[in-house]
């Protein structure tokens, strides 16, 4: 009987991949343990090893579809032998049993002569719809292959409260012309986009902005560059910012905390989101938990670790989970501030911009005297908040002790 490959349990809470590539075509042989596929959960990739050598007789989770776990994959074996499918239907016709109550609707839009095909509608998004009267023929959905999400029902409602009435969001396809170039989305690129709309339809989004002097931090990294490099850390300006966010959410713990129908849940723990970027792939955000406890030390290897290991697609599902505050490094493609997207259900995101030498007035001393004027390293410091959690002036606060952790360091 030839060996199945099942999705693994890859994290707590990872119900469902989506198989991104296959290493291995049918007819391949394949040896034990050697990589066999590539999934991704929570833009994580993640390799799948062969349970059994052999040869790959058949392939049912195909390439771009999602996948629950404990489903097949595929089948490895002796050229001949029997696929055990359960109930004998053929590989990959049977729904996993999430999916078997899914419902699949034709709907005509409201532009003459054109119907679309919504597809697979889970039993959830079915129900919100089937609640609110909503068409779901005025949805666009931003899920695999244009599935209708949770997000994009919930988020088409905010628009229509928000609008005093419905919004037709189905869109026809933008005219092309010769010599354009159609790039398909990735599901990297399509998850990031469903939770990027997703956040900016949950939350009132506010932004606020202070410049910080980083004289102090720099002479501090110059004399540990070395120091650091014997242990095999990399000192990075990303490190000391994290040190600083952590110090403002210690300080403010409002700001550590997440918006629910019942109330403000403010966390216990410090778990840092560090933004990523993976390229033209998108970005990704490691987790670095209990950050507050971290010495500058451990948090610099902390950072050189988990960014070395989202570029190599090295993260386990559970290190992009949990975070309960983001800081986004976008300085380091020089850009000088920002306005970062909330990592819902997080309260806020801090970008830091890139490093110039300005022009500044530094005051006298007590107030007295003359004024003088000086050449400093500065930074903009953007902190995009949850207007429903903080206010101008508790947001500024937190912002204005991140400042004051990297202007007095050391």
């Amino acid at each position: 009987m030839a060996t199945k490959v099942l999705v693994p349990l890859l994290g707590e809470g990872v119900e469902e991949v989506t198989v991104t590539k296959w290493l291995k075509q049918e007819g391949e042989t394949v040896k034990e343990l050697e990589p066999l596929l590539e999934v991704n959960t929570d833009k994580v990739d993640t390799e799948i090893p062969a349970p059994a050598s052999g040869t790959v007789l058949k392939i049912v989770a195909q390439e771009g579809l999602p996948a629950k776990v404990g489903t097949i994959l595929a089948f490895i074996g002796k050229p001949g032998e029997s696929l055990d499918v359960p109930g004998g239907q053929a590989p990959g016709v049977k729904l996993p049993n999430a999916d078997i109550s899914s419902v699949k609707q034709s709907v005509t839009l409201d532009t003459p002569h054109m119907t679309r095909e919504v597809g697979f509608i889970s039993p959830v998004v079915a129900k919100i719809a089937a609640e609110h009267g909503i068409k779901l023929s005025q949805v666009q959905g931003t899920g695999l292959n244009g599935r209708i999400t949770k997000n994009d029902v919930l988020a088409f409602i905010g628009e229509r409260e928000a609008g005093g009435g419905e919004k037709a969001t189905a869109v026809l396809p933008p005219d092309t012309g010769t010599g354009d170039t159609l790039i398909k989305h990735s599901v990297i690129r399509r998850q990031i986009a469903e939770h990027l709309v997703m956040s900016k339809h949950s939350s009132p989004h506010v932004l606020t902005v202070m410049e910080a002097d980083m004289s102090k931090v720099l002479a501090h990294q110059t004399a540990n560059l070395g120091n650091f490099s014997s242990q095999g850390v990399n000192l990075t300006l990303t490190a000391y910012f994290m040190m600083a966010v952590a110090a403002g959410l210690k300080a403010h713990p409002m700001v550590n905390s997440s918006w629910t129908e019942e109330g403000v849940l403010i966390h216990k723990a410090i778990h840092i989101g560090m933004a990523t970027s993976l390229g033209e792939e998108g970005l990704i955000v490691p987790v670095i938990r209990n950050a507050d406890t971290l010495s500058l030390l451990s948090m610099a290897r902390m950072v050189n670790d988990l960014a070395a290991r989202a570029r190599s697609k090295k993260l386990q599902p559970d290190e992009v989970k949990g975070g309960t505050f983001t800081l986004t490094n976008h300085g380091v493609s020089r850009s000088l501030f920002a306005f970062p997207v909330i990592n819902q259900p997080q309260c806020g995101i801090l970008g830091a911009g890139a490093m110039q030498k300005r022009v500044v007035v530094i005051p006298a001393d007590g107030g007295t005297g003359n004024d003088a004027i000086a050449i400093r390293p500065m930074v903009y410091l953007s902190f995009v908040f949850d207007h429903r959690i903080l206010d101008g002036a508790s947001a500024d606060w937190f912002l204005t002790k991140v400042k004051e952790v990297l202007e007095n360091w050391g």
